[in-house]
């Protein structure tokens, strides 16, 4: 099947350190079940080394720009919309969006059924933000599917992590944004932001859960990057996107990502001896570096870059740099 690639995602610099831009030579839909159709596409060497990208959010959907961190000639490129977002359907910003069928255990399930059908063995797993506790998540339940790791903007979905960017942590440096978030919450809900947002993102009705969405969405987009990016907080504006961004995203939340606290890390045994690489910016203040070291100190046979020059964004220049050159070094090891 034939898709169509809409346009998106950041505008990219000329002095980017990615791969030129390349479309992909196959897509498709994979029926997963519970009425889920979830959106692949496959680019670069059709014989070459799989590596599937898992994207962030949960809730942001791929863009065209995201097969770039692979070098074409050398890597089977594996795109997917996960459930509920992008172009997988039904879409989570419908009115009357079902998200009993939008969990961790879909999601990984949903990642093994695409590996099987598209006929790899085994494939490199490279994930950022939520991208990244998906990844740990799925290679800790299939250890035999990963050839290797590359971990971006760590997060883990811990009460800490989640308390920081949504419930005023970040707001000590970010009191002007804050505010903004703050506004379609009453002053007696404030306590509790995650949950007060859940209940309007919730709602059925255009007028209560559009604005809680643009506000939850703005919020983040406004401040992933190390200096403030308009385009990318102008495109999570859409009331369509915001929607479904912000409701899968504090659904994961609400349910911690239905997970024990600390698990993710707590289960580094398991995957161990999967060469990996550990790319944290050191100035995120999304997922800040708290929990990239914690990680990092449970597993340090991991390889770890900081990059001094970045925030949570995998469009900032060093960390594209770091990024390349974990994919670029793991392509050599496979020639």
């Amino acid at each position: 099947m034939k898709s169509a690639r809409p346009a998106g995602g950041p505008k990219m610099k000329k002095t980017d350190a990615l791969y030129p831009p390349i479309e992909p030579h196959e897509t498709g839909e994979l029926l997963v079940g519970d009425g889920h159709r979830v959106y692949w596409e496959v680019s670069g060497n059709p014989d070459g080394k799989p590596v599937v990208f898992l994207h962030g959010g949960p809730g942001s959907g791929t863009s065209p720009w995201q097969r770039r961190f692979f070098d074409p000639k050398v890597y089977r490129i594996v795109l997917f919309d996960q459930r509920g977002c992008g172009r997988s359907t039904p879409h989570a910003s419908a009115p009357d969006a079902d998200f009993r069928y939008i969990t961790t255990a879909h999601l990984i399930a949903d990642i093994e059924l695409l590996r099987k059908n598209l006929g790899i063995e085994k494939w490199q797993v490279f994930g950022g933000s939520w991208g990244s506790a998906l990844a740990l998540a799925y290679a800790q339940a299939h250890p035999d599917a990963v050839t290797e790791l590359v971990l971006r903007g760590i997060f883990t979905l811990r009460r800490v992590e989640l308390e920081w960017f949504y419930e005023g942590g970040a707001a000590a440096l970010f009191p002007d944004l804050w505010e903004s978030f703050l506004a379609p919450i009453p002053v007696l809900e404030r306590s509790h932001m995650i949950e007060a947002y859940h209940r309007r993102l919730f709602d059925p009705d255009p007028a209560v859960h559009v604005p809680a969405a643009i506000a939850w969405s703005t919020w983040e987009a406004a401040t992933v990057t190390l200096t403030p990016d308009a385009a990318q907080i102008g495109a999570m504006s859409d009331p369509e996107k915001a929607t479904a961004f912000a409701r899968i995203e504090n659904h994961f939340f609400v349910h911690r990502g239905w997970w024990e606290e600390g698990q993710l890390i707590a289960g580094v045994d398991v995957i161990r001896h999967i060469p990996t690489v550990i790319v944290q910016g050191r100035h995120d203040v999304v997922t800040p570096m708290m929990t990239a070291w914690d990680l990092h100190r449970a597993w340090p046979e991991a390889e770890f870059v900081v990059v001094d020059d970045a925030g949570h964004a995998a469009t900032e220049p060093g960390t594209q740099k770091a990024l390349r050159a974990a994919t670029d070094r793991f392509a050599r090891a496979a020639r």
